[in-house]
């Protein structure tokens, strides 16, 4: 039994109004009729010379009324597919197509489908923009306020005051890099990367990179270590953002190494931490994070996503992508399951010359740890 749709059905039921598309349609199909018909009794009333004036106009009455009911009935039945879908996009769900929906009804359909998609996505990432403003940015503030209400005692010891001043900083460079991300996303999800080629010398980049992460990786005992050699035409800039990136991400969960690998258009960044708790599509998507509740409300909120969606979009306007897995690769004496993310530079830099293949062969796994 095909379903059913009050909603429509109460549509269907209105009276036409004057103007509208099934109007139209019961006018011109009630012309249609109305008008042969006309003709043929004009033309037998002079055939037959037939002068009795009301008979004529009380048939062409009822022709009227004929044809008026021809075409409000076949509007009906013309429109009825649009109708429905009609009343299925002032719910705002759209159903499966049905067994009398022509192919332009089922395209229009389709593409509201999508519409509809996109709009429950933006409300979605606006719900989740807020509740970070609310909650991701809050939790550093409060901290900063904290802080500075324990810094404005009296008779701290210079120490204390010293660990204390230090806390705020880190707090402030905590809330400054968030801000920047949100910043960075919103910028690369509406107006995509401007990127400034030039050759780049990616071996030089990764040590320069991982000197900036050598104290960090220091105090969780995680050891940096660097490999590979590459040359590749790329935004040094981008290329820096989006490799600390996937390095502070690396530094933060490794249980005790972290290997950047450099390759002609390629870098990996391998970590021996627990990988990621979702797919890297579901991911690398701004403010897509698990819930929280926030005053009794759920939100998908949070900046877990923030980073990698930056990664993806800056490896994207390279012409490469941004892969995820994981590897099982010996590390000392032990096997070690390790993640690797992967950011392809496409093939921008043809024109440079190809490194020997025994340097990357040596370099395509993580060192043996002491």
């Amino acid at each position: 039994m095909p379903p059913t749709f009050p909603e429509a059905s109460r549509v269907m039921r209105k009276p036409i109004q004057p103007g509208s598309l099934r109007a139209q349609f019961a006018l011109v199909i009630a012309l249609l009729s109305f008008l042969p018909n006309i003709v043929i009794v004009l033309v037998l009333a002079r055939l037959t010379g037939l002068t009795d004036f009301t008979l004529i106009l009380a048939w062409m009455g009822v022709v009227a009324l004929a044809s008026g009911g021809v075409g409000y009935a076949l509007s009906l039945a013309l429109l009825r597919p649009l109708i429905r879908l009609t009343g299925e996009v002032e719910r705002g769900h759209l159903g499966e197509p049905h067994a009398d929906d022509p192919r332009e009804v089922i395209s229009l359909r389709a593409a509201f489908a999508s519409l509809l998609g996109r709009l429950a996505q933006e409300q979605g990432r606006r719900n989740a923009f807020m509740a970070t403003l609310v909650h991701d940015l809050k939790t550093p503030l409060i901290a900063t306020s904290h802080l500075v209400a324990v810094l404005r005692g009296v008779g701290l010891p210079q120490l204390e005051r010293e660990e204390i001043a230090g806390q705020l900083l880190g707090e402030n460079a905590r809330l400054l890099q968030l801000v920047q991300q949100m910043a960075d996303a919103h910028k690369f999800e509406r107006e995509g990367v401007t990127l400034h080629r030039a050759p780049l010398d990616l071996h030089a980049l990764g040590e320069r990179l991982l000197s900036r992460f050598r104290v960090r990786a220091a105090e969780r005992s995680v050891t940096l270590q660097l490999g590979g050699a590459g040359t590749s035409v790329a935004d040094e800039a981008q290329l820096d953002r989006a490799l600390s990136n996937l390095l502070d991400n690396a530094v933060r969960y490794a249980e005790s190494a972290v290997w950047l690998q450099v390759e002609r258009d390629r870098l990996c960044v391998w970590d021996d931490g627990p990988g990621l708790v979702l797919p890297l599509s579901e991911l690398a998507q701004p403010f897509n994070a698990q819930p929280v509740e926030i005053a009794g409300h759920h939100y998908t909120a949070g900046t877990a996503g923030l980073g990698l969606f930056i990664v993806r979009r800056i490896a994207e306007a390279h012409g490469g992508d941004l892969r995820y897995r994981r590897e099982t690769r010996e590390y000392g004496q032990t096997l070690r399951e390790w993640s690797v993310f992967e950011l392809y530079l496409g093939r921008a830099s043809s024109d440079l010359p190809d490194l020997p293949h025994a340097i990357l062969a040596s370099q395509s796994a993580p060192p043996e740890g002491a």
